[in-house]
Parts: C-alpha cells; structure tokens; sequence
C-alpha cells in the first residue's frame, strides 16, 4: 500500500496548516477559557473544512477519507479546539454545519464535548448528561448517565442545548468508527508535534557544554517516539483507505499510545520546564489524555483485535 501524498494532498495538508498557524492560537484559547471561538468556527466552515467529504454537488468539497485524517491530522497538531468530529460527521445531513454557522457536537463514548457550546446534538442521546471536569483546560466534557460514578441521571433536559435559528435536532446516528477514525487523526498530528519538539529542544538546550541532544538517553528517547508515530501513521493511513473496522481499532489504539507516550516522553526532554505554563508540552499530554478517553478505549480496540484473530 502507497501511503506517499499526492500533490494535491500535500498542498491541502499544507493550506490547512497555514490556515491554522496564522488564525489558531492556543495561548490565546487558554486566555479566553473554554468559551468557543465562532468566528474562526465560521472561517473554518468558509475554508471547507467540515464539507471536505460532502459531494461537490451538495455544495462541498468532495474529497474523501484519506484528505479527512490529512486535515484532522493538522487540526490535532495545532491543538484545535471545539467539536470538530462532531460537526464535521453533521456536514453532510445538517443545515448550517458544513458552513460553520452551527455548532454540532456529539457523544463518543461515554463522554460528550463542548455540549454547552453546541447548537445540536447529533443522534441526541444525551439526557442526564452532567458537566465532568477535564484534565484538558481547552475541552469541556459531560458524562453520560449510567456511565461512571459521577454522573447524575436527573440532569433536567431544558438544561440541555437548544436549537437555534430554526435548526433543529439532528437524528442521523453518528458513525461511531468515522468518529473513532478522526480522533485518532488528531492523535496522531499531535503525537508528530511532540516529537518535533522534544528534538528541537534537544538541540537547542545544552548541558555540560553540549546538546542534550548529543546524550544516549535523550538520543532514545526521540528514537522512540519517531517508531510511535510513524506505525501509528501507518495504520491510520491505511484504516483511511480501507475503512475497515478493525484496522479503524487498530489505528484508533496505536494513535492513542503514540499521542499519550510522545507526550510523556517529551516532557521528560524538556524536564521541569515541561510541567509549566512557559511550555505546551503538557497541553498536548492533557489533549492526548482525553483523547483516548473518546470513543473506543484501548481495551475495547484490542478486544475486538484480539477477538478478530
């Protein structure tokens, strides 16, 4: 299977990542709290970014699913905030989604992001839903009821999102390994942005008179996220083609370990900074935790592997 990008797929992981880097600043999200930015939302919209998959003659852009883990791939780099799955598996079914002017989020799992944020809920489900607290400062979380030891099965349902402007409820069942499959395109783009950084800053900082960069431990270090990231790349390019179930649990589990580990393993290279404010190394770990919260867990991906065989 070739998994080298063609060059219309290369220029467009490249307009997203320009997109992104001159209009997404993470500091700035942490500075206006967990409230979503509509504006770049819209801006998104305007750039096709939800419509990617929707058939040019419905008004999208008409790619498919390998150009879909591209972008969700920069998306997870840049540690893009808001209901991106959510309202991207909308684009298709939902008037306003594809364009960014409503917000749609959804349950993965037994955990539903930016639910106060959105305008609807794709496939509903989400009565008794209560605010959990995130380890991620940039994604606000609900659990759903019956689905661990702080949710709460009274939560009122004129509590829950209205619709706004018309729009109304979304029914369409959301596609649960489409979903899984973007998550781990964000785990994967984040997994590759750690690595990127642990080896900048091995270069950079020095100790006893030389790179960090220069000593085994460090060297192993970096040697050992690249495996991660470039086996999750692979087989989440490959799920992308296939769109295969298994390979989709594969893909969603080898990104989640790449993304949580890569993390870990480049705040140890960055040491104490790594752990404050002065850094993102740890809003990328944060990001990475919730992440693999989302969908599939890691046990339920490798029973169904192991089940497989």
């Amino acid at each position: 299977m070739d998994f080298q990008l063609t060059e219309d797929q290369r220029a467009l992981r490249g307009g997203v990542r320009d997109l992104l880097e001159g209009r997404f600043d993470v500091r700035a999200a942490l500075d206006e709290g967990s409230s979503l930015d509509r504006g770049l939302w819209k801006e998104l919209g305007d750039a096709g970014f939800f419509s990617l998959m929707v058939p040019e003659a419905d008004g999208g852009v008409g790619l498919g699913l390998p150009e879909a883990v591209l972008v969700f791939e920069e998306a997870g780099r840049a540690l893009l905030t808001g209901p991106l799955v959510g309202t991207f598996l909308a684009a298709g079914s939902l008037q306003g989604a594809a364009s960014g002017e409503v917000v749609v989020t959804c349950s993965l799992g037994s955990l539903v992001p930016w639910l106060d944020e959105a305008d609807v809920v794709l496939g509903g489900g989400v009565e008794g839903a209560v605010p959990f607290r995130s380890l991620d400062p940039l994604t606000p979380l609900h659990r759903l009821p019956g689905s661990g030891g702080f949710a709460h099965p009274s939560r009122p349902a004129g509590r829950l999102p209205k619709a706004r402007a018309g729009v109304g409820a979304a029914a369409e069942a959301v596609d649960g390994d489409l979903a899984d499959l973007l998550v781990a395109a964000e785990q994967l783009g984040s997994g590759g942005k750690t690595l990127e950084m642990a080896v900048r800053y091995a270069r950079e900082r020095t100790q006893f008179g030389r790179a960090i960069g220069g000593f085994q431990a460090v060297k192993h270090l970096c040697a050992q996220m690249l495996v991660r990231v470039e086996v999750a790349r692979g087989a989440v390019y490959a799920a992308a083609v296939t769109g295969d179930v298994l390979e989709i649990a594969g893909a969603k589990l080898l990104a989640d370990e790449a993304a949580v580990h890569n993390a870990r393993d480049c705040l140890q290279v960055h040491g104490g900074m790594g752990f404050t404010w002065e850094a993102d190394v740890h809003l990328h770990l944060k990001r990475a935790w919730v992440r693999a919260g989302l969908g599939r867990s890691a046990a339920q991906a490798e029973e169904e592997l192991a089940a497989a065989l």
